[in-house]
């Protein structure tokens, strides 16, 4: 058994629900101390967070990950215990996996083997930063560790993040981008009545529909040459008192933005508004914004990853900014090169979640290869 999948299998083992890290971190921080890491544990509210670094020049090529998983669902769902790792036909399965325990265990093996290879001694400094706040809220998790860095001007030059990124075969896709996450939950209020008495009640359904209908079937934008247009899907709608002779008083939405850099939140709501405005309704909305579009342009790490790739796996791989957010858009602000390199997301979030026994290996071959290419 490799030195990766062994600690992989010791990380799945601890059920770290969000936001328990049930010492995933501290079996972590015990790893890299050994190796000269000075480790320190951020607690904020009720979330784990680690920041260790071993040296103090710059540039500094930093592993960010979580330690955090989603709840396993129904536990006989699945074909063995999500949280008792199993090995068949050459796929460990339990839950985190694949997001993403398995990269965490690569990140670490990676960076054993680098340090052991060069008797200690690089360029410039490496870093760990985990949560155990990934999948919640994400509070109090990356976005609070890098506010404590910042205010102490402690900067990430590289930051390499774990998701599974790749689509096919380990290492296909990059992701060197994220689109923006802006979401609206709205409140349509009407005048309740009876059913046989419209006139003396206000529908906020039949309010809402032409407005809504709008709103799905309006072009934001086109994109541009590293995103993909624009997009607004509803995930909720709730209304009525359940009895079939009563017009309710109110309608409930939530929809969401994911967007690029030619888009603004400011000008996303202002069409919003005008939208609603020009529909007669009667509304209220509370905006969340979850994080900003980034994107990491050609440089070092995207030369980096992408030779390194290819020098393992013998294929190229393709730059990417769809999917979903990541603890990337904490960090890409601070001026890091920030890019997504894991292993496939085929079965994340989902019931018997696995991942290749041979990824993992490969996987770690990939992250020694940027520390090789970057810091020797």
């Amino acid at each position: 058994m490799s030195a990766t999948l062994e600690l992989a299998m010791e990380l799945v083992s601890r059920p770290s629900v969000t936001p328990d890290d049930q010492g995933c971190q501290g079996l972590l921080a015990g790893r890299l101390e050994g190796l000269g890491f000075v480790c320190e544990h951020l607690r904020f509210g009720e979330v784990d967070n680690l920041w260790a670094r071993l040296g103090d020049d710059a540039p500094v090529l930093c592993f960010a990950g979580h330690t955090d998983v989603v709840p396993a669902g129904p536990v006989d769902a699945w074909q063995s215990d999500p949280f008792r790792p199993e090995i068949r036909d050459g796929l460990l399965y339990g839950r985190g996996s694949a997001d993403m325990k398995g990269s965490v265990a690569a990140f670490t093996t990676a960076c054993e083997r680098f340090l052991l290879g060069n008797g200690g001694t690089f360029q410039g400094s490496l870093a760990f930063l985990m949560t155990s706040d990934e999948e919640g809220p994400a509070v109090n998790g990356t976005t609070r560790v890098v506010e404590t860095l910042e205010a102490r001007n402690e900067k990430i030059t590289w930051c390499l993040v774990g998701e599974p990124s790749s689509s096919d075969r380990v290492g296909d896709v990059v992701k060197n981008g994220r689109r923006g996450s802006l979401s609206c939950e709205l409140v349509v209020n009407g005048v309740q009545g009876h059913v046989a008495y419209p006139h003396l009640a206000r529908n906020p359904i039949h309010c809402l529909a032409p407005a809504l209908a709008e709103l799905t079937t309006t072009e934001w934008d086109q994109g541009n040459d590293d995103f993909p247009p624009t997009t607004l899907q509803v995930s909720n709608i709730s209304s009525g008192t359940g009895a079939g002779n009563v017009i309710p008083g109110q309608c409930r939405v939530a929809f969401n933005f994911r967007f690029s850099t030619v888009q603004s939140p400011d000008i996303l709501k202002e069409r919003v508004r005008e939208i609603f405005d020009r529909h007669d309704m009667v509304y209220e909305t509370r905006w969340t914004l979850s994080g900003m579009p980034f994107l990491t342009a050609a440089g070092e790490l995207v030369t980096a990853s992408q030779q390194a790739i290819r020098q393992i796996t013998g294929h190229d791989a393709r730059l990417s900014t769809a999917g979903g957010t990541s603890d990337g858009r904490f960090i890409a602000p601070t001026g890091a090169q920030v890019l997504e390199l894991g292993p496939l997301n085929a079965t994340i979030h989902q019931v018997d979640e696995c991942v290749a026994v041979e990824d993992l290996d490969t996987l770690s071959r990939i992250y020694e290869s940027i520390l090789n290419r970057l810091l020797m």
